[in-house]
């Protein structure tokens, strides 16, 4: 779907992933995009405030698809995902917010720390068969996290040269594989023949040290896992998601990975009875 505000919105990671190039869109979305001979919907139009947030989708995007509606933490407003973006839209419908939302008494940020995008984007992505994936895992894995790679951005590449610090970190790294240069391109081609190796993880390792990709076809799942990465909203690789869907970051070191599992695995963690032993 077209991105809703402007790509500044959605650069949160840019300084540690590769953006995602721009894509044209394809003839049938062209044509889907054209006006139709319909009523213009106007601002706050609906019944009831679910009804409102979606017509306030559909201004800034016509053919965008809401995934969910809820209620927000932040009262007055609906949380609504679309195109793997979370906003957050006001009652009326008048008022969309899209980035930090901080409530300074819980110190947090509310939109980073969403429940339903956060499994929204588990249900995404545990649709993709764990055959499918290209796994480097240590034995008795702490954490496991899925990555969506890409075999030529630099911090991808960077990422993956720490790969055995990581799993010594105790992390399980499940990679995804999503050509950010779009289908069709040589990225998508080369990727398709990483997938398609006999030893994929071999494959992946010589592509994201420069060596040449030998040209391979098969049945794959490249577009699929495409898919669901920009269904989710990935909008640059690496894009690090936790178990439970929390997005993590583009490109972090090991040290620094582990501990945000690690801070996460606390936040989790129930608390304490009241007089018990430390």
């Amino acid at each position: 779907m077209p991105r809703l505000i402007t790509t500044a919105l959605l650069g949160a990671l840019s300084l540690t992933a590769c953006a995602q190039a721009p894509q044209p869109p394809a003839a049938a979305d062209a044509a889907a995009a054209q006006p139709a001979p319909a009523r213009q919907i106007k601002p706050g139009e609906g019944a009831t405030a679910d009804d409102r947030a979606r017509s306030a989708v559909a201004q800034l995007s016509p053919n965008a698809t809401v995934e969910y509606i809820g209620a927000a933490p932040l009262p007055g407003f609906r949380e609504v995902i679309a195109g793997g973006q979370l906003l957050y839209i006001s009652d009326d419908g008048r008022y969309l917010m899209q980035g930090a939302v901080l409530d300074l008494q819980a110190q947090e940020d509310l939109m980073q720390n969403s429940a339903a995008l956060a499994q929204h984007r588990t249900r995404l992505i545990a649709t993709i068969p764990h055959s499918e994936k290209i796994v480097f895992a240590p034995p008795n894995a702490k954490y496991t996290v899925t990555v969506f790679t890409d075999i030529e951005c630099g911090y991808c590449r960077k990422l993956h040269d720490e790969i055995a610090e990581i799993n010594r970190q105790g992390i399980a790294v499940e990679y995804l594989a999503f050509p950010r240069m779009g289908l069709g391109s040589q990225d998508h081609k080369d990727m398709i023949s990483v997938w398609c190796a006999p030893d994929r993880k071999r494959a992946l390792t010589e592509a994201k040290s420069g060596k040449s990709v030998p040209a391979r076809d098969c049945k794959n799942p490249v577009t699929m896992e495409y898919d669901v990465g920009q269904r989710i909203g990935v909008t640059g690789t690496p894009a690090i998601y936790s178990a439970d869907g929390v997005q993590l970051g583009g490109y972090l070191p090991p040290a620094m990975l582990r501990a945000k599992l690690d801070e996460l695995a606390a936040r989790k963690a129930p608390a304490a009875p009241a007089g018990a032993a430390p």
